[in-house]
């Protein structure tokens, strides 16, 4: 739907971008920068937050319900944004809708792949992420790579109150990696789109020797070949539109959205899904 409330079609159609709540908002800023001209509808299902926790079976209805919400708004492509909605929800939506489905899962593992030199790969991720198993699955082609997964919980916590940094944050980001650096991987996907925002910590931590993919920026190079691809992306120059949704508190929304990524948050409205 554009500014003046009239629905777009087509190529002129917005981009959905839909996730359990604000880690999203990192693919959201990768797919402006890589995407300038499209306009975006983003919903983050922040009542229901976090998704990491919760079974894949309420995670998959949770997503279903966001991404139909963003379908009879007339998207034209939807962008997964959310690892665990990705993990649970990727098969159904594809089924389910007649427009492209971007996720965020296997393009960073597609990455992983590519730039790995020892064949180690860690994943960090939430517990829904790790339980679907999706990145053994995105690697099961690659049976000569060594997966080390990690769930990390807080790390959710601690970006969504704006700590990047300090003592207690390395220590939990020590604990966490540890599996990693016992499994010597020399890459290391960021399979939570909250995580690329402690990319600072979790380098210091691994040290250079390690290659960090950010699940956001991979997530938003897929899309621009998708759109490329179906002949649905927009390259002329122009004042794109963005607007964002919420289930939860559009003021709380607004303020953690400025907190973590500045100018790109504006108006915020609330919304109901069921």
């Amino acid at each position: 739907m554009g500014a003046d409330g009239a629905v777009r079609t087509g190529i002129d159609a917005a981009i959905g971008v839909f996730d359990s709540g604000f880690g999203g908002l990192t693919v959201m800023r990768s797919l402006v920068e890589q995407l300038p001209n499209e306009d975006f509808i983003y919903l983050g299902d922040t009542a229901r937050a976090p998704y990491g926790p919760r079974s894949i079976a309420e995670v998959r209805k949770f997503a279903l319900q966001g991404l139909d919400h963003l379908m009879d708004r007339g998207v034209k492509a939807l962008v997964i944004a959310c690892n665990s909605a990705s993990s649970a929800a990727l098969r159904d939506a594809r089924e389910r809708y007649p427009v492209p489905v971007i996720e965020v899962v296997l393009p960073a593992a597609t990455h992983a792949l590519a730039v790995t030199r020892n064949r180690r790969v860690g994943v960090l991720c939430t517990a829904s992420t790790a339980n679907s198993r999706s990145y053994d699955d995105a690697f099961a082609v690659a049976t000569e790579v060594a997966l080390t997964t990690q769930v990390c919980p807080r790390f959710v916590e601690f970006v969504e109150e704006g700590i990047t940094g300090g003592p207690e944050l390395l220590a939990v980001a020590e604990e966490y990696l540890a599996s990693v650096k016992r499994a010597q991987s020399d890459t290391l996907i960021l399979g939570c789109t909250h995580y690329p925002l402690l990319s600072g910590v979790i380098s210091y931590v691994l040290g250079p020797g390690v290659n960090l993919v950010s699940s956001a920026e991979t997530c938003a190079q897929s899309a621009y070949s998708t759109l490329t691809k179906a002949g649905l992306l927009r390259y002329e120059p122009r004042e794109a539109v963005r607007e964002f949704l919420t289930t939860g508190d559009a003021h709380d929304f607004r303020g953690i959205g400025r907190r973590l990524l500045g100018g790109l948050i504006t108006d915020v409205t609330t919304v109901a899904l069921a």
